[in-house]
């Protein structure tokens, strides 16, 4: 069987890479749209010029921004409170921001209770 081709609102990924940002506009989600009309702030045009450039091993702080065609294919570090998670850009995270792919909590693992933390462990003897 083979692959499909994936489409973005009907456009191919080349169509996709093509198109300027006003374009863009055209066909995201509102909330997208809003925040690149404003402009990017100044760190995101420094994560765009670094991936503009190639730039291997690129981190950023900025979990609010929004993957746009031209990032495609690049791998960006993302910050999640912690420590830089790579994030590998894919033509399906379009219109999407990097920080929902990079999760800041983590699931809560505990271990055997402590001393005081149940009635029977009250009558055991600490040494």
């Amino acid at each position: 069987m083979a692959k499909k081709e994936f489409t973005y609102k009907g456009k191919t990924v080349e169509q996709l890479k093509k198109l300027s940002i006003n374009e863009l506009l055209q066909i995201l989600p509102s909330r997208q749209r809003r925040k690149l009309r404003r402009g990017f702030t100044e760190q995101e045009k420094i994560l765009i010029r670094k991936i503009r450039e190639n730039q291997k091993n690129i981190e950023t702080h900025c979990r609010d921004m929004v993957v746009i065609p031209e990032m495609f294919g690049t791998t960006v570090k993302v910050y999640s409170g912690k420590e830089f998670i790579p994030v590998i850009i894919e033509p399906d995270m379009i219109g999407h921001y990097l920080g929902e792919f990079v999760l800041t909590r983590r699931r809560v693992q505990h271990s055997a209770p402590g001393i005081g933390a149940t009635r029977s462990s009250a009558s055991l003897s600490v040494k």
